[in-house]
């Protein structure tokens, strides 16, 4: 990937236009960590010891990024993904859905906190860096309905800072969510699956990238997942990759 990633989600070095604003800002308004209030870190709002007690998801599965007991290396595949291997290409979970991560996404998923979407994509863009870029990010969508009520989209919040970051296209305009579902997290996984089966589909008309990556906030069965990478497929994607900010052990 050309150029140096953009730590913090704005302007890619100092020197780009903008630049100097961001330094002014920093200078007026120093990062706070946001989960102690204690002075934040190498630019970001959080402090070197909250940023040590993240839960990275070191040696996960390559396909469904679920964490694995032993070390891992960036080829192993889990047994679940051997016996029925995703439509996914990848998976990448920059964290585990535990303490003290699970103070933050919340923060974003529920109630539209921005400076904390701004944080996590942030270090998303740290660890994801180094994957193969795609040629566009495509952001899981709410249905229309459950976003008039919740008045944004976490996914897409994510998306916007990370795309910036990494000097990527983003792609709202790709994918849709064209039936009203019921919320993942009240399921178990069957009726994961059985709900979000053919809940997506490509926007007709829109132009599609050969290699796309999908983000979303948290992962937990992979039905969503699955169901917006085989929704992108059928429309002509050759390779969707999924990138999430956690994953449920």
């Amino acid at each position: 990937m050309a150029g140096t990633v953009n730590q913090t989600g704005g302007d890619q070095v100092d020197g780009a236009p903008g630049g100097w604003l961001r330094r002014l800002g920093a200078a007026l308004w120093p990062p706070r960590c946001l989960l102690c209030a204690d002075p934040g870190d190498d630019g970001l709002d959080l402090c070197r010891a909250c940023h040590a007690d993240l839960p990275f998801n070191l040696g996960a599965c390559a396909r469904c990024a679920l964490p694995l007991a032993t070390t891992a290396t960036a080829a192993t595949t889990c047994g679940g993904c051997l016996r029925r291997p995703p439509p996914q290409a990848s998976a990448r979970a920059v964290f585990l859905y535990a303490p003290p991560l699970d103070r933050l996404l919340p923060r974003v998923k529920f109630h539209g906190d921005l400076a904390s979407a701004r944080l996590l994509a942030a270090l998303m863009a740290r660890s994801l860096a180094r994957a193969e870029p795609p040629q566009a990010l495509v952001p899981l969508p709410l249905h229309r309905s459950r976003l008039r009520r919740r008045g944004y989209d976490q996914a897409l919040e994510l998306a916007r800072p990370l795309a910036r970051a990494l000097q990527l296209p983003l792609r709202d305009d790709l994918l849709l969510r064209r039936r009203a579902t019921a919320p993942q997290s009240t399921l178990d996984g069957d009726d994961r699956r059985r709900n979000v089966r053919d809940a997506f589909a490509a926007r007709v008309g829109a132009a599609l990238p050969a290699h796309v990556a999908v983000i979303d906030d948290v992962m937990t069965t992979g039905a969503t997942a699955r169901a917006a990478a085989m929704a992108l497929q059928r429309a002509g994607v050759a390779r969707v990759d999924v990138w999430v900010c956690a994953r449920v052990a």
